[in-house]
């Protein structure tokens, strides 16, 4: 004896039900909805990368009458500092719209839950692990691929000749480097976890970009610096501040100026 659950009918109403859930517009909205958001993030991360703010920024500086280069083929100072220092601030503000835009909170996403002080802290014991990890890739490569050392000086330094020279290339260091950079990096690699295939994947990908853009230093620079952006992503993604990166990388960048001053 069939009942009514068991009937021809109500298996082919079942069936029925079955197959047009395949074809639910709920299910077909949210993931429509979910590649819109997908398509988005991917847009914001390579709107802020760098290079695009940077392309705006080149004909600005054309029109005020800054040129990159001497005449003598170096960079020139002023065209580096007032680039480094407008594409921080435009990219910053970028950042900031972005996440005002969307209703995400600076604070949450920058520094976290832990506290300011705690992690200026942890920032100071961060810079002996830094410079270790430098010291040790710089000799590695050294010993076992001399080849990659392409660059025998860093462009950069010529413009550092006197104090002033390095107490400008400072502030570029906090602001350009440190601060900038960072607070790029905690906004795309958030973009990355929410939407674009995990943190590993921004980890991975954006410290490659990071080092790229270190090539005009040479191809053992980019490869250290690599290195560090995967150091400074994992510290971002452990303790969900800015702080750390932060504080550890303008200071590395401040030894750099330091030892090429002294030497």
């Amino acid at each position: 004896m069939l009942t009514d659950k068991d009937s021809p009918s109500s298996k082919f109403t079942l069936s029925n039900n079955q197959q047009g859930s395949i074809g639910d517009p709920r299910i077909v909205g949210h993931e429509s909805s979910h590649l819109t958001k997908r398509f988005r993030a991917l847009c914001e991360v390579i709107l802020c990368s760098g290079f695009p703010t940077q392309l705006l920024l080149v004909p600005v500086m054309t029109a005020i009458g800054l040129q990159p280069f001497e005449t003598d083929g170096s960079l020139a100072m002023n065209y580096v500092v007032v680039l480094s220092l407008a594409d921080a601030v435009v990219l910053i503000m970028l950042i900031l719209w972005l996440l005002a835009l969307h209703g995400e909170s600076p604070r949450n996403l920058f520094l976290g839950s832990r506290g300011i002080v705690q992690e200026f802290k942890f920032s100071i014991l961060l810079i002996p692990l830094v410079l270790f990890l430098v010291v040790v890739a710089s000799a590695s490569l050294q010993h076992f691929a001399p080849w990659l050392h392409n660059v025998p000086e860093n462009p950069y330094e010529p413009l550092i000749q006197t104090t002033a020279d390095a107490s400008i290339f400072a502030l570029v260091a906090i602001i350009a480097g440190g601060v900038r950079e960072e607070i790029q990096r905690a906004f795309i690699l958030y973009r990355f976890e929410r939407y674009l295939g995990g943190s590993a994947t921004g980890v991975i990908l954006f410290s490659l970009v990071f080092g790229a853009g270190h090539l005009m230093q040479g191809w053992d620079a980019a490869i250290i610096t690599t290195l560090l952006g995967v150091l400074w992503s994992i510290v971002y993604l452990i303790r969900r501040s800015v702080i750390g990166p932060i504080v550890s990388h303008a200071s590395f960048n401040l030894i750099q100026i330091i030892h090429h001053l002294i030497s």
